[in-house]
């Protein structure tokens, strides 16, 4: 199934999510990325109490890091998709931000990507990222004003494969970690190497539960994907992010979150490329709504023997 020419459907992101269901050991709910909501320019006027845009809590930890922009842009998107489109551009503008080949940082309606045009290529080559009106890419777009060197870094990886692979059925394996990062990720910052360690090991009674004071003062996480972010607009149990484990100064949290953020932002994007071949054993399965303080129903520790949630391990291959 080829994703990527001539459009940007809502398969777009399926081939990779699912080869990576095998590749790294996750289950179906830890690999998928959500499916794009449809477009809503698309399928007839809606109420604000109707539309997606209108569901999104602004008080969820997960969105914290958003808030700001989120909600300006939320109201340019209850307007209507010409609204938002320039909010995102106008951000862009003030920003001067680029993209993967150093071309400027802009939003494109989907209709104006090229027929047979690759998206990661476009976007490199342009500067212009084809934006649906949906949750799906209201959410990456925040993402790239958020950590605007992890997502170029990402755009010119994916556009050097395109290059050399061009585009098929298949990402292969490096393309598809990519994606995944880009859909499902979270950074788990921590300055003490034990608690990723216990990350890596499944040890869910550590991490979470012998450990809680530690969130806040040891190691915390910043949502990063953006299916990911779409799919907590309405939180399950089961939602699980894949993990890029980041080890990060002793003095971190005596730092300000604007500091601590463009920090993470240039040390994630300088270790991708030097990472060399990935596959999606780089990452960490983490359910969110296990993160101690994220869900009160996380307080009782028999939240945690949910072990469809919470495996013991990865699955044998």
């Amino acid at each position: 199934m080829n994703t990527e020419p001539g459009g940007l459907d809502s398969t777009r992101e399926d081939a990779a999510t699912h080869s990576l269901a095998a590749a790294s050991g996750c289950t179906a709910f830890e690999a998928s990325a959500v499916n794009p909501a449809p477009d809503m320019a698309s399928s007839g006027r809606l109420s604000q109490m109707e539309t997606p845009f209108a569901r999104i809590d602004w008080r969820a930890p997960w969105f914290a890091q958003f808030v700001a922009r989120g909600e300006r842009w939320q109201q340019a998107a209850l307007v209507g998709a010409p609204a938002l489109l320039a909010a995102m551009n106008a951000d862009a503008e003030r920003s001067q931000q680029t993209t993967g080949r150093g071309q400027p940082l802009a939003f494109i309606a989907q209709d104006d990507l090229p027929a047979g045009s690759a998206y990661e290529a476009h976007i490199a080559s342009t500067g212009g990222v084809p934006t649906r009106h949906n949750l799906h890419d209201f959410f990456n777009a925040l993402v790239w004003f958020q950590f605007p060197r992890i997502k170029a870094t990402l755009n010119a990886l994916q556009s050097a494969a395109i290059d050399v692979l061009g585009v098929g059925p298949t990402r292969g394996g490096t393309r598809d970690a990519l994606t995944l990062f880009d859909e499902n990720a979270v950074l788990f910052a921590c300055t003490d190497p034990s608690l990723g360690a216990a990350l890596r090991a499944f040890d869910w009674r550590t991490l979470l539960v012998a450990n809680r004071t530690a969130w806040g003062s040891r190691c915390e996480v910043r949502c990063f994907g953006h299916a990911l972010l779409e799919k907590l607009v309405a939180p399950y149990k089961a939602c699980t992010a894949h993990a890029w484990i980041v080890d990060v100064p002793a003095d971190w949290f005596a730092w300000s979150v604007t500091v601590r953020d463009a920090w993470l932002d240039s040390a994630v994007s300088a270790a991708l490329p030097a990472a060399g071949e990935l596959n999606g054993r780089v990452f960490a399965p983490l359910p969110v709504l296990g993160i101690p303080g994220w869900w009160a129903a996380n307080e009782t520790p028999t939240f945690y023997d949910d072990t469809a949630v919470f495996r013991s391990g990865r699955r044998a291959r």
